[in-house]
């Protein structure tokens, strides 16, 4: 439950305590002062802070008013925090209080944020999981099993917001779609806003059976309109709050109830579907339940039958123009929930800072359960889960989901009842990790011996110095029906990065005959060598704070190391003080083709291809009312030429309303046809509280011809209890088309958590 009570005047009571707050907080510049701290401090160099939870009788009223009899009772933590940007190593611009309290159910953290503005305090949004980069935050990453590889993350706005996630592998994964039963309320004040949370011992996973508990802990700040990030346990500004290796510690916690941890989350639902793809309209009712069940400390089951994701955002619409498929993300919560667990794909080989993690490889990807090529959903009986550690070096996760067979979706297609399981181990051991994974697909089509694909691999990565990371996997498919000879593929990358370096190297290789249908792969039948050379200069003058020179070399060849695909890119970030960025790059292109090809539904000529691309792109700061991002990119393509134009304009007057319009249009010049390539969306999100939402996102496909439209009220009834009234319509657009309307639902669904 959350308790969001903003831009309100407290009592005084509230004032007087934190005028002591204040005073503590003089008190602390003075010590600073005469202890000679010298800035910038080397975040390497800082020794790891500890932080001493107080056991306490009395109740802790979350409320955001810090007057509980609990909390005179801790110890206050008033120690400097330590910029990672704009000024690394140097002093946080404002200072920031905290305690940490609990009793048998729950731990309390509470922080005095000290702003000597509140009034323009940056609140973005009120909906669970806001736009963090864009809002003033404190935040909050616990490692409770103290591995200094996994934990959970907390972020409260200063309206009382929460975003909430779990990370894995000491930051190299995270998944935000996690969530648990927490309790947090603000209060903003002339010179502080402050932040109370209550998180259940039965929302974290722990060794219970250890009577004195050591946790890894870390906190951090933004201050968005300083565009100034600062953490509790000083970091290198490569790295985030939930690099947990370089986390804090937090003590006294004692004798802490191990709890039943079971979770039972019934659903019901009613809904109703029309449309030309539908000859007569469908109506149905459905129950279904989610069950989540700590059988130990240290494993969890998770079970769902009758799975249904009616209350999921529609996927957003892409242009694609390339020879290879697209990745499109998962977004189901219960694929989600500890999804880095089941991790065995491609890491990121630039810094987070100018580059992404690839998606070109994923061993397991949940989107093939439950999903058809078409992105239409396909009923799913049930499934379970299990997910947890074995003593304190390995992490094990087996999942099983069973769907049934349908006929007659809108592309024709009939899908028979098909069996998936997954099983996934790794192992820490000093500074490495090492796994295997092991996936099943099961066709169940009633015959002597029905389709299968079988996928397995091992993978490692290892920390060889602070700044050095060595990564690989080998896989192999098994297919009832192969499709090549070399089934195998296997990927060798190390990258070496600092606060001012970043390098990296890939070698890749992918059989003609690899083939995980149960994942994830762009092209096969190819080998891979990639390598990335940049700086990142911290300039914090001119307007400047970081510029990012980068170059890429990215090659593709056949298995008889013929050239199929060479990429020289070379960029540049340049990060503002302000907020924001602007980009600009050159990639000069060369595209062998030995077969006739289909892009954007224009067909090219076997032969070889030449040709170079600019782009620029700036993002505005995105604190403001109106922001806004956009690219442009413009050179030849393939036999002929393409422009592209993309813009996004956000309008946010109010943490309640946000409306978001962008697009992107292609001009296309290929084989001689002059063509277009354009997808157009808009969203609008309005949030009445951190309990009620409205969302509403219209897209339109170019390329298809179709309208599609979701619209979606969320009503959070108690925690993690709601209540979705769900409206989606796809129209075709198409010139001489009889039926406009393809597809039109309406959907009621409630769902209710019961904690024993």
């Amino acid at each position: 439950m959350l308790h969001a009570v903003p831009l309100v005047r407290r009592s005084a009571l509230a004032a007087s305590f934190l005028a002591t707050l204040t005073t503590s907080a003089a008190s602390l510049s003075a010590q600073d002062v005469s202890s000679n701290v010298q800035y910038p401090v080397d975040p390497m160099a800082v020794p790891r802070p500890v932080i001493h939870a107080t056991r306490v009788e009395g109740p802790i009223v979350i409320d955001g008013i810090l007057d509980d009899a609990g909390w005179a009772e801790a110890k206050p933590d008033n120690r400097t925090w330590i910029q990672t940007i704009p000024d690394q190593g140097m002093p946080a611009s404002q200072n920031t209080i905290l305690r940490i309290v609990y009793d048998d159910q729950n731990l309390y953290v509470s922080a005095v944020l000290f702003d000597e503005d509140t009034k323009t305090l940056s609140i973005p949004g009120l909906e669970q999981d806001f736009d963090t980069p864009n809002s003033d935050i404190f935040g909050v990453a616990i490692d409770t099993y103290l591995d200094r590889q996994n934990g959970f993350l907390w972020a409260v706005n200063p309206a009382g917001a929460l975003w909430d996630a779990q990370a894995f592998n000491d930051q190299r994964d995270m998944s935000p779609a996690w969530e648990g039963v927490v309790d947090v309320a603000t209060s903003i004040n002339d010179s502080t806003w402050v932040v109370e949370m209550e998180l259940p011992f039965s929302t974290m996973r722990f060794n219970p059976v250890i009577g004195d508990q050591v946790w890894g802990i870390n906190f951090s700040r933004r201050i968005r309109r300083r565009n100034e990030d600062a953490i509790w346990a000083p970091i290198p500004l490569q790295y985030r709050v939930y690099k947990f290796s370089l986390a804090g510690t937090l003590e006294g916690l004692q004798d802490l109830p191990s709890g039943r941890n079971l979770w039972i989350k019934p659903y019901t639902l009613g809904d109703q579907i029309t449309g030309a793809r539908y000859p007569s309209p469908e109506r149905h009712a459905d129950v279904g339940i989610d069950a989540k069940w700590g059988l130990t400390p240290r494993m969890t089951l998770d079970l769902t039958v009758n799975t249904d994701f009616s209350q999921v955002e529609v996927d957003q619409e892409q242009v694609n123009l390339s020879r290879f498929s697209l990745f499109f993300p998962e977004r189901r919560d219960f694929f989600l929930e500890n999804e880095g667990t089941f991790g065995f794909q491609d890491t990121a080989i630039r810094n987070y800072r100018t580059g992404g993690s690839p998606r070109n490889f994923r061993l397991f990807n949940s989107r093939r359960i439950g999903l058809s090529s078409t992105r239409e959903p396909l009923p799913i009986a049930g499934g379970a889960r299990l997910t947890g550690r074995i003593g304190d070096r390995f992490e094990v996760g087996l999942l099983d989901m069973q769907t049934r067979s349908l006929n007659g979706l809108s592309d024709g297609s009939d899908y028979s009842a098909e069996n998936f399981a997954v099983a996934r181990a790794k192992g820490t051991f000093g500074n490495a990790t090492i796994g295997g994974m092991f996936i099943n697909r099961q066709g169940q089509d009633g015959s002597e011996r029905s389709a299968y694909n079988r996928s397995y691999g091992i993978d490692a990565n290892v920390q060889l110095a602070p700044n050095v990371l060595m990564s690989g996997y080998w896989a192999r498919t098994d297919d009832s029906s192969p499709v090549g000879s070399d089934a195998n593929t296997g990927m060798f990358q190390t990258a070496w990065r600092n606060p001012f370096w970043n390098m990296s190297a890939l070698f890749k290789h992918v059989g003609d005959g690899f083939s995980p249908e149960t994942g994830f792969i762009d092209r096969t039948a190819v080998r891979r060598y990639f390598t990335t050379v940049g700086i990142h200069p911290q300039v914090n003058r001119f307007g400047i704070r970081e510029i990012n020179p980068y170059i890429d070399l990215d090659v593709y060849t056949d298995l008889d190391n013929a050239i199929e695909t060479r990429g020289v890119e070379a960029g540049a970030v340049v990060s503002l003080l302000a907020g924001g960025q602007i980009s600009a790059s050159v990639r000069d292109r060369h595209e062998r083709l030995f077969e006739t090809t289909t892009i954007g539904g224009v067909t090219i000529k076997p032969g070889t291809y030449e040709w170079v691309e600019p782009s620029i792109r700036l993002t505005t700061r995105g604190d403001l009312p109106i922001f806004f991002s956009g690219q442009v990119q413009s050179g030849d393509f393939y036999d002929g030429s393409r422009t592209s134009y993309s813009a996004d304009i956000t309008f946010r007057p109010n943490e309640h309303l946000s409306l978001e319009v962008g697009g992107q249009r292609n001009d296309l010049i290929l084989s001689g046809l002059d063509f277009s390539a354009d997808i157009y969306r808009a969203r609008l999100r309005y949030a009445l509280n951190t309990k009620a939402f409205f969302l509403a996102f219209v897209q339109y496909n170019g390329a298809t011809e179709e309208l599609i439209s979701n619209a979606r009220i969320n009503l959070i009834h108690s925690p993690l209890s709601d209540l979705f009234l769900v409206y989606t319509e796809r129209r075709s657009l198409a010139v001489g088309t009889s039926e406009r309307l393809l597809e039109r639902g309406v959907t009621l669904k409630v769902t209710k958590l019961l904690a024993f």
